[in-house]
């Protein structure tokens, strides 16, 4: 006897599920998405993004080489990164020194936090 197959039971087994049982749509190529998930500005508009990078594209890579070195010693002798040190001037206008021990320790806590 000659069995026919359907067109659906013939695409149903020639696709292969994902992980999660879904199939993709019969109109589906099998290639990656279009729109990439991992979009660095996330859901936010992209200008949104774009203004934040050029700002701290400015504030951080827009001084002097030399008080830029300055600056990562003085944050390496204090314990700290130069991008935390850099942020500390810039949020609260302050430089810290050896003796603020408990702002330093604030930010050493948050280091696992992302700004």
């Amino acid at each position: 006897m000659d069995r026919r197959l359907t067109y659906q039971q013939v695409h149903r087994e020639l696709r292969t599920p994902l992980p999660d049982g879904w199939f993709p749509p019969r109109d589906h190529n099998g290639g990656p998405p279009l729109e990439d998930s991992s979009r660095p500005w996330g859901n936010a508009p992209i200008l949104t993004w774009m203004n934040w990078r050029n700002a701290t594209e400015k504030a951080f890579r827009g001084i002097p080489t030399e008080i830029a070195i300055r600056r990562a010693r003085k944050a390496k002798a204090l314990g700290l990164t130069y991008f935390e040190y850099q942020l500390e001037i810039l949020e609260r206008g302050r430089y810290l020194q050896p003796s603020d021990t408990a702002r330093i320790a604030e930010i050493i806590a948050r280091r696992g936090v992302r700004y």
